[in-house]
C-alpha cells in the first residue's frame, strides 16, 4: 500500500549550481505542446516508437503532469487515466536521475489517492520495473513487447478493496 505527501517543488545541487525544477498538474489543451515536446524527444527520438503508436485518444481526458525548470522548460511528463492506469512517463535525458522520475510519481499517486482509486496499473518497460518496484508496484504478468520494447505489467494497490 502506497502513503505519501506530495511535495511540488524539488532542488538538487549539480555542479556547484542549482538544478531546480517544478511539478504540476497539466491539461492536453493548454499544455499539450510541451507534453509532446518530452514525449516525441524520448519515445520517438530515442525510443524509435513510431509516432502513430504514441498518440492515441487517451490524452484528452487524462490528467497530466509536466515538470518544468526554473526557465519554465518542460522536462518530464505522466499521465493518469480516469479508471487508474499511469503511463506516457518521460523525463529528459539531462534530468535523469535528479528525481524528476520521482517526483512524477509520488505527484500521480499522491493524484489517485484523492480520487479515491483502490489501485493503479501501469505497462513498465521492463528495463525500468525496479524503479516502480521502489514504490511498491509489483508485477502482476509475463514480459510482453510494445511498440517493439519488452514490457511488464505492474499494479500498486492504494487501499483495500
Amino acid at each position: 500500500m502506497y502513503s505519501g505527501s506530495l511535495a511540488l517543488l524539488y532542488f538538487q545541487a549539480q555542479n556547484n549550481g542549482m538544478d531546480g525544477y517544478l511539478v504540476r498538474t497539466a491539461n492536453w489543451q493548454d499544455d499539450g505542446r510541451a507534453l509532446k515536446l518530452i514525449r516525441e524527444t524520448v519515445f520517438i527520438g530515442e525510443q524509435g516508437i513510431p509516432p502513430e503508436l504514441e498518440w492515441d485518444e487517451f490524452d484528452t481526458n487524462c490528467t497530466h503532469l509536466l515538470a518544468i525548470d526554473t526557465l519554465q522548460n518542460p522536462i518530464g511528463t505522466a499521465r493518469l487515466l480516469p479508471a487508474g492506469s499511469i503511463g506516457r512517463m518521460a523525463v529528459l535525458k539531462y534530468w535523469r536521475g535528479k528525481r524528476v522520475g520521482s517526483a512524477l510519481m509520488e505527484s500521480l499517486l499522491e493524484e489517485a489517492l484523492v480520487r479515491q482509486l483502490p489501485l493503479v496499473t501501469l505497462n513498465a518497460q521492463t528495463h525500468a520495473a525496479g524503479f516502480y518496484t521502489r514504490f511498491g508496484f509489483r508485477r502482476v504478468e509475463n514480459e510482453f513487447l510494445d511498440a517493439g520494447i519488452p514490457h511488464v505489467r505492474m499494479v500498486l494497490q492504494l487501499r483495500a478493496i
